[in-house]
């Protein structure tokens, strides 16, 4: 059997506790702030650095009316088109082209319009610039495709306007937006464990502070002889 350990080993551990409770008592209490901030662009500047990068790539429509037809109707048609350009029935045309799931390619297209301008744009999105403008162009032309087939009941065509071009740089992750906002919300969580963290008591640090003297001998005496001379 082997020998127990000596109470000198057993205390090392105590020692230490107590020299890293000294050390923790010697910081500032604003000590967390600046550690959480560190550790916050650490991890920003990790994620800017390490994950994937994410491209994007427009291509615009425009909705044209036909002869004779009134051209606040094409700005009509232009947010409808707008709206069903991400359906389903749009998606499953335009996935051959795409040459991406329909169920993936869903959550890579988004389009915007305007209440003042008959143009659609429809952004793809990817980790790599040419699928991107793939998946654009694929969703634009599917649009297209369908609108035209009806225009002889709608009076407004899509024409296309402009193609999207694989973008030259990519949107997300950017290294300086990482850092910064991991900064902030570094910060954040450090101000927040200051306002929840323990005051120190006063004695801890500010002196003791001295009890109030009792009287005694002549002085606890001349105390009943003082109040009944004011009585």
């Amino acid at each position: 059997m082997p020998d127990s350990p000596s109470e000198e080993h057993r205390a090392i551990p105590r020692t230490i506790g107590r020299a890293v409770r000294r050390r923790a008592a010697a910081l500032p209490r604003w000590w967390p702030l600046p550690l959480c901030a560190l550790v916050g662009v650490v991890g920003g500047a990790s994620y800017g650095a390490l994950a994937a990068p994410d491209y994007a790539a427009t291509s615009y429509v425009v909705a044209a009316p036909a002869k004779g037809s009134d051209p606040a109707t094409a700005l009509g048609f232009a947010q409808a088109y707008g709206r069903i350009s991400t359906s389903a029935s749009t998606l499953a045309a335009a996935q051959p082209a795409a040459g991406v799931p329909a169920r993936t390619l869903g959550r890579h297209v988004r389009t915007e319009t305007s209440p003042e301008s008959p143009m659609i744009g429809i952004t793809g999105s990817a980790t790599r610039p040419g699928t991107a403008a793939h998946i654009a162009n694929a969703v634009a032309g599917a649009l297209t495709a369908g609108a035209n087939g009806a225009s002889d009941s709608t009076g407004v065509r899509l024409v296309l306007f402009s193609k999207a071009v694989p973008p030259s740089a990519a949107v997300s992750p950017s290294l300086p937006v990482g850092i910064a906002v991991g900064g902030c919300a570094g910060g954040l969580v450090g101000a927040l464990a200051l306002l929840v963290r323990p005051r120190r008591k006063q004695g801890s640090t500010g002196t003791a502070v001295p009890a109030p003297a009792q009287a005694t001998g002549s002085d606890a005496l001349a105390e009943p002889a003082q109040q009944k001379e004011h009585v």
